[in-house]
């Protein structure tokens, strides 16, 4: 049986108990931390002589020297040769719909130029480098390739590094043909902390990044974090996460399933289902009781819908936009007759999927637009991953002679109101002699 919580907002203590479902410790562990500080620090000081103990230790391959750690070209291409036709078919597909839709993101440098002649404007660059981290060994993720770095190099990033761990020496050969689909230029098979600490600082084998991109365990969060600064990571993600908005007209197995997409994930994530209608509820919750054990990580699912699932009956769709966006949630489904009515309501998601065929899971995989988003409520402030995190923007000014007469003076008057005599003095030196302008 999937136990989980029935909520009705005109309850009085529905904001209490919504708040309580909600609520999630993401600090960090401090003895993840200690250690993520300690590998960091040690790959920072011994650079390659630290990874080859590390990797020895934590991923029990037993190599002499760091150059081992480097994949080489072929034994991608290798394993995109020799993967099944399906499989092959499906990676390109989905890394063609990838490449298509990041295609409409790239920004581009503007600039206008004022009466006087002075420009000003924005030029817009890519980064140099970047580096994917993908988990490896028995959590492989082929799709986090294609989502992370499809997106650099529509951006114009010149050099994708991955790293993918390779617990025991397993390489997964979705994982690297997807590298060879994706574009990535150089690949490691190295991961954790001690991976991130690489990618931040450099060693004699694995070059330094300006950004580190990708999903990983609490280490590799731990150890994002504290790089933050050294680098640009794309953000701490939290568990996954679904909402769903409903009218009661989906098929109730449809919803069951997507709840599970999201609650299989671990037993922290988060599936909630907001409805109108309290029989169609009742409804879910059958299709759910029935098909949770034809899922193979039913006990996953079974522990994330207790811990912190939830079935919510609401007053009306309007309602449960107005709790959606309280929510903020990585994902959401409109499964509506009507999504785009309600689509100007909706404030805060990472990607929203509207309509009664838009699953979730097909964004993870093949949709186009990117399945990495912000979690935790951080919808409320940041976007999905985009080729807009792999550009960089820098002002242009350039002031003409007559110009320099208009906003020197400006310049020149703010600056004395803030005791900065020099800055008054460097605009007051190019403004022509009284008379002469």
């Amino acid at each position: 049986m999937a136990t989980l919580s029935r909520l009705d907002s005109r309850d009085p203590d529905f904001d209490a108990k919504l708040s309580a479902l909600l609520a999630f410790d993401a600090e960090q562990d401090e003895a993840i931390d200690s250690a993520a500080a300690r590998i960091l620090k040690l790959v920072r000081t011994e650079g390659d002589v630290a990874l080859v103990r590390l990797t020895q230790e934590f991923d029990r391959v037993q190599i002499q020297q760091a150059a081992e750690l480097e994949i080489p070209r072929s034994e991608w291409l290798k394993a995109l040769a020799e993967l099944p036709a399906s499989q092959r078919q499906a990676l390109e597909a989905a890394a063609e719909r990838v490449r298509t839709y990041h295609l409409h993101q790239i920004q581009k440098s503007w600039s206008y130029t004022e009466a006087d002649g002075t420009r000003l404007g924005q030029q817009v660059t890519a980064l140099d480098r970047v580096g994917v981290y993908v988990p490896g060994g028995k959590a492989a993720y082929p799709s986090s390739v294609l989502m992370n770095a499809i997106p650099a190099k529509v951006a114009g990033v010149s050099e994708v590094v991955m790293v993918t761990p390779t617990p025991g020496g397993q390489r997964n050969a979705m994982v690297l043909a997807a590298a060879a689909i994706a574009g990535v230029d150089r690949c490691f098979a190295i991961g954790g902390a001690q991976a991130v600490g690489a990618l931040a600082y450099g060693t004699a084998t694995i070059p330094a990044v300006d950004k580190i991109v990708g999903p990983g365990n609490a280490y590799v969060a731990a150890a994002k974090r504290r790089v933050f600064g050294t680098v640009g990571i794309d953000m701490i993600a939290g568990p996954s996460e679904i909402l769903i908005i409903c009218d009661g007209k989906t098929s109730p197995d449809w919803i069951a399933m997507d709840l599970f997409s999201q609650a299989e994930h671990d037993e922290l994530a988060q599936a909630i289902l907001l409805c109108p209608d309290a029989g169609y509820l009742d409804a879910v919750e059958r299709s759910m009781n029935k098909l949770l054990p034809t899922m193979p990580r039913a006990d996953i699912i079974r522990t994330s819908l207790r811990d912190r699932g939830a079935l919510i009956l609401v007053r009306d769709l309007g309602e449960a936009c107005a709790i959606s966006n309280q929510i903020a949630p990585e994902h959401l489904e409109v499964s509506v007759e009507e999504p785009d009515a309600w689509l100007p309501h909706l404030r805060h998601a990472g990607a929203i999927f509207m309509g009664q065929h838009s699953s979730e899971s097909l964004g993870d995989y093949c949709a186009g637009p990117n399945h990495v988003l912000p979690t935790s409520r951080t919808a409320r402030f940041s976007s999905p991953l985009g080729v807009y995190d792999f550009q960089k923007r820098s002002s242009l000014i350039h002031v003409s002679a007559a110009g320099a007469q208009t906003l020197g003076k400006i310049a020149a008057e703010l600056a004395l109101g803030e005791g900065l005599q020099a800055h008054a003095a460097s605009a007051a030196y190019r403004l022509a002699p009284s008379g002469n302008n």
